[in-house]
């Protein structure tokens, strides 16, 4: 694909579409439309936003997506990993205004949007990789019980104000012990959920469509509307989505765009997971940039006809591949046969109950915890399942969008330290093993006398400068014979920096008038370019291109007797 068309990998699929992909591709978004409808639904009440709005960000993103995002069956729409962080910001911004509310999410959108397609213009679709996986678990654990503790009183049937998740327990509790809780909304509510766990084994069987449809008859069927007063969907709006700008004001501005960047990260961070596992499965190549900016574009269209921030979904993905999903056409179909309800039958869901709708959420929580692989984490790196841990309860103490920035501060924190305080080793000859080896693991190592064999195993930076000065001064202190020169077994180092540059160049003076001198090892070429070019080449001269070079040419010199 060349030009401006590479933008467009829709088109370029477009182009190669087959004729026998059509029928899997209309069936599987038949298929798709059973879960589309409940679950947007669902996700917008979540969101803090009237559930139409939930359709408009099914319909508008689908679309989008299939012309700019790179993956043939990945599907978009509202999810559950985004409602808490939408929530978040919704909440105390909207005051309870439902225009307000879509305003306020719509713009997140935006903003998540435009932060995705800038970062994939950039080619920097690589941060997402910042975060590693015990992380990734950690806010997504916490994010999960958000979610959870948010629907307990609309599957209880009644309301609270949030004031974060350990509170809002607290609410929760006092609203039961008070007696407002409706247990007929409840029955319903659990009920559903049961179904939805039950039939989820069976991937073929829309569950989560069978127990939606079967909870709006019941309350239909019985009138419990009225009788028993459950809160139900009411009738929607007819009609598909319409192009408005939303402005909530300058004062609440900061927030939105707080929350909209958490959503970028949250979103991309997922979505890229689910493409780089479905591009393997369909052995298909993704471009992570592409597929931030399919992301962004769908995103800024969401928020520009009266949606929310969308993602990818683990749920809906898995069963338009099951149902035979070819390309981006299945979801299409799907996005059009939801307008085409919007348009024809916008009653049908009338009286769907808002406990039935807190417990397709509360499923599709559930579904987000992760616990089997922290154990192994556990088991295999202690420090990391704690690292985790701290993410979760940031999340689930501070609320989402602080635990978010614990979560990145957290990372930022564990990709510094390996490279603040690296790996080092003072090396000798172990009798039996080919190379030079850290004599802490091998004591019975023989040191070559005169000589420090010293590695440092991370790039040379300003963080890290000082410690390597001291180690290196510290390894010829305890050297057990006068040291003459010192080699630096440079393979591991990747960078250097001014500063490291500036502290090597002070470090070989002090050593030089010492009599010892400092040279190096396997220095790697580009690490060797900018050695050059920081003038440090001239003082320490040309690196060995060994490690064995280096011993041979230091005996020689030095008329060492000492035998490899």
């Amino acid at each position: 694909m060349s030009g401006w068309l590479r933008w467009l990998p829709g088109v370029q699929i477009a182009r190669q579409y087959q004729a026998a992909w059509l029928a899997h591709d209309l069936m599987a978004g038949l298929v798709l439309t059973t879960m589309l409808v409940p679950v947007g639904i669902a996700y917008a009440v979540a969101s803090g936003v009237p559930g139409i709005n939930g359709l408009y960000a099914t319909i508008v993103p689908l679309l989008v997506y299939a012309l700019f995002g790179p993956s043939r069956i990945l599907v978009l729409g509202p999810d559950s990993s985004l409602a808490a962080v939408i929530l978040a910001v919704v909440l105390p911004l909207s005051a309870g205004d439902p225009a307000r509310a879509v305003a306020v999410a719509s713009l997140m959108a935006i903003v998540s949007g435009l932060v995705c397609i800038l970062i994939g213009i950039a080619r920097m679709g690589f941060v997402t990789e910042l975060l590693s996986k015990p992380i990734r678990y950690g806010y997504m654990n916490g994010i999960a019980l958000t979610v959870l503790i948010s629907q307990l009183p609309k599957l209880l049937g009644f309301s609270v104000e949030s004031a974060g998740p350990l509170r809002n327990v607290v609410r929760i509790v006092r609203a039961i012990v008070e007696g407002r809780a409706n247990w007929v909304a409840f029955f319903v509510g659990i009920g559903t959920l049961a179904m939805i766990l039950l039939l989820k084994r069976w991937k073929r069987i829309p569950g989560l469509l069978i127990a939606v449809v079967a909870a709006t008859i019941v309350v239909g069927w019985f009138g419990l509307a009225e009788s028993a007063g459950i809160k139900v969907l009411g009738p929607l709006p007819q009609g598909l989505p319409s192009f408005a700008l939303p402005w909530i004001g300058v004062a609440d501005l900061g927030q939105v765009l707080i929350g909209g960047c958490a959503v970028a990260m949250v979103a991309f961070a997922d979505t890229s997971v689910l493409s780089r596992t479905y591009a393997a499965k369909t052995r298909a190549v993704v471009d992570p940039n592409q597929e931030m900016i399919g992301l962004g574009a769908a995103n800024l269209a969401a928020g520009l006809f009266q949606g929310f921030a969308i993602s990818s979904s683990s749920s809906r993905t898995p069963v338009a591949e099951a149902a035979g999903a070819k390309t981006q056409l299945a979801g299409v179909v799907g996005a059009l046969a939801v307008a085409l309800l919007l348009l024809l039958a916008p009653n049908l869901l009338e009286y769907l109950p808002s406990s039935a709708l807190a417990a397709v959420v509360i499923a599709a929580a559930i579904g987000l915890f992760e616990f089997d692989d922290l154990r192994r984490i556990l088991r295999i790196q202690p420090w990391e399942f704690w690292l985790s841990m701290a993410c979760f309860v940031g999340v689930a103490v501070l609320g989402v969008i602080p635990g978010i920035g614990i979560a990145i501060a957290i990372a930022i924190m564990e990709f510094l330290w390996d490279g603040w305080r690296p790996h080092y080793a003072v090396m000798g000859r172990v009798d039996g093993i080919r190379g030079y080896h850290d004599i802490k693991r091998y004591p019975a190592a023989r040191r070559i006398p005169g000589l420090v064999l010293f590695r440092w195993d991370a790039p040379l930076f300003f963080a890290n400068a000082e410690l390597f000065h001291q180690r290196l001064l510290e390894a010829v202190a305890h050297s057990p014979t006068q040291v003459r020169r010192i080699i630096v077994a440079a393979e591991p180092v990747t960078s250097i920096d001014v500063t490291s540059a500036d502290m090597l160049a002070e470090l070989e003076r002090s050593l030089r008038e010492s009599g010892i001198e400092l040279r190096f090892a396997e220095i790697k070429d580009p690490v060797k370019e900018k050695m050059e070019r920081f003038s440090l080449l001239e003082r320490f001269g040309t690196p060995y291109p060994t490690i064995g070079a280096a011993v041979d040419a230091y005996l020689e010199e030095y008329k060492v007797d000492w035998k490899p």
